[in-house]
């Protein structure tokens, strides 16, 4: 009996070995959340298709937007967070900071951060820790190249305009940088205060009253998602400005000097693809750009009646005529 039984286990394990054996080899298809999205997020997804992922089959990705609202961040980060997700991918210090707030386990990716140490976000860039890493626009240490491209382009500047988000835990940095640079180079700077679209009119209103000769700004993602109707008001007061994106110049801006932001979001994927392969988040270093590029618009020179010095035409990236 005893004999029976014990070949009758045996029997009944080796059934079942195969069936658990193929459910291991059954691979998940990992899960990617993403705060936001947009055209700018295609660059991702093509990150995500060149590493070899493709949305629907081998990948999932799911979006949370935050409506335009400062606070819908955090909602859209907690959203995310009770998903089962093996990744979430953030734009900006503040939705990533909206990202670490809602889970302190789930690994995520932030994209063009300013400055991710002072935000909180990361403990150093060499050494993360946490579940945060990515990779930073590095916009504060560029002030003093900005304002010497600046001047060379508009010589009589003397008082700049700077547009920054109180909610913006990077701008800190931005705003000492950039006090520090107009201090040195005998400009006055005036900041703007912009939470939301609401402030908009009232900021800027209240901004020409002081008569600046220029403007500046940051890539907080809150003001990019106006940024037409930023760059038409520079075109309507003659306000020639600096910015950190070429596509600000492209869309009709002076000029513009700084890091790729597309290829900020292909390196997002890199990051990505490293943390489902198993990397923790904590030892992936925080990528810095070393790259950046000056992107010049002589349509939009020609309408504010600049010249920009030749010099400084061929010293350009890009020219747009």
């Amino acid at each position: 009996m005893r004999r029976r039984e014990l070949i009758l286990i045996v029997c009944s394990t080796a059934a079942a070995w195969p069936l658990a054996a193929r459910a291991q080899h059954v691979s998940r298809v990992p899960r990617v959340g993403i705060i936001e999205n947009g055209p700018i997020w295609d660059e991702f997804r093509q990150g995500l298709r060149d590493l070899g992922y493709t949305e629907g089959e081998n990948i999932a990705i799911e979006y949370r937007s935050a409506e335009g609202r400062p606070d819908g961040l955090a909602e859209a980060a907690s959203e995310l967070a009770r998903r089962p997700l093996d990744v979430i991918v953030a734009y900006g210090t503040a939705a990533t900071q909206a990202a670490k707030h809602a889970t302190k386990t789930i690994p995520i990716v932030m994209t063009g951060v300013g400055d991710p140490v002072r935000a909180g976000l990361v403990t150093s860039l060499a050494r993360p820790g946490g579940n945060v890493t990515g990779n930073s626009i590095q916009g504060p240490e560029l002030a003093p190249k900005r304002m010497e491209l600046l001047k060379l382009a508009v010589p009589t500047v003397s008082r700049v305009a700077f547009l920054w988000n109180p909610d913006n835990a990077s701008h800190a940095a931005y705003i000492e940088e950039w006090e520090n640079t107009a201090h040195g180079a005998g400009v006055e700077l005036l900041l703007v205060a912009v939470r939301s679209s609401d402030q908009l009119d009232s900021a800027f209103a209240k901004l020409m009253q002081e008569r600046p000769d220029a403007f500046t700004m940051t890539a907080d993602p809150a003001h990019q998602l106006h940024i037409g109707w930023i760059i038409n008001f520079l075109a309507n007061n003659r306000l020639p400005a600096i910015f950190q994106l070429r596509e600000h110049a492209v869309a009709g801006g002076l000029m513009s000097y700084g890091a790729s932001l597309p290829n900020l979001f292909r390196r997002a994927a890199t990051y990505v693809d490293r943390i489902l392969h198993g990397t923790r988040p904590a030892d992936l270093p925080v990528e810095q750009p070393i790259k950046f590029d000056l992107v010049i618009n002589l349509k939009t020179a020609k309408a504010l009646g600049l010249t920009v010095p030749q010099t400084l035409q061929v010293a350009a990236d890009e020219v747009i005529e």
